[in-house]
């Protein structure tokens, strides 16, 4: 009892209705939430890597990646079609697609027919390389997800192996 006086008590001051802000009000709500998002995803990510001791290099955009083995010295280049084989886990672990199931991923380099972070991680490796990605939900499938095995907001985690450019 003592408790649900103390949470009524505590009432917050009433917010104006949605359909009552301005536009710089909204504005900043909206700047406010987004920050808060990716704060959150950082530290899950931050999390992530240092449970399973990587030591990943971070770019500007927030993708991260390490390179597990090296393959060639031939650099992956926009316009080339590379094919992968690739796990694809979400950052809590679980399975959600793979190569031996689904078949190996084929793209061009660059096409912007895989996501945001995908494509950028190519211009850091090598062909026959094998790399750990780790990619924040705003350069993977965003606020909906995939449809399919993806959830919103999902920071994706990739292993993949560069096998073979077409």
């Amino acid at each position: 009892m003592m408790m649900l006086l103390a949470l009524l008590s505590c009432e917050e001051k009433p917010r104006k209705p949605i359909e009552n802000l301005t536009k710089s009000e909204m504005k900043s709500s909206m700047e406010k939430a987004n920050r808060y998002l990716l704060n959150e995803e950082e530290e899950d990510i931050d999390n992530y890597v240092r449970r399973h001791g990587l030591t990943m290099v971070s770019t500007g955009t927030g993708l991260r990646y390490q390179i597990m083995k090296h393959g060639s010295e031939r650099q992956v280049e926009k316009g080339d079609k590379v094919v992968l084989e690739y796990e694809l886990h979400s950052i809590a672990g679980d399975l959600i697609y793979s190569s031996q199931n689904e078949g190996p991923k084929v793209f061009v380099v660059g096409d912007g027919s895989v996501e945001s972070g995908l494509d950028e991680a190519m211009g850091y490796l090598h062909y026959g390389d094998v790399a750990k990605l780790i990619i924040p939900f705003h350069l993977g499938y965003g606020l909906h997800g995939d449809d399919r095995g993806i959830p919103e907001y999902a920071t994706l985690v990739y292993t993949i192996k560069i096998t073979d450019n077409q």
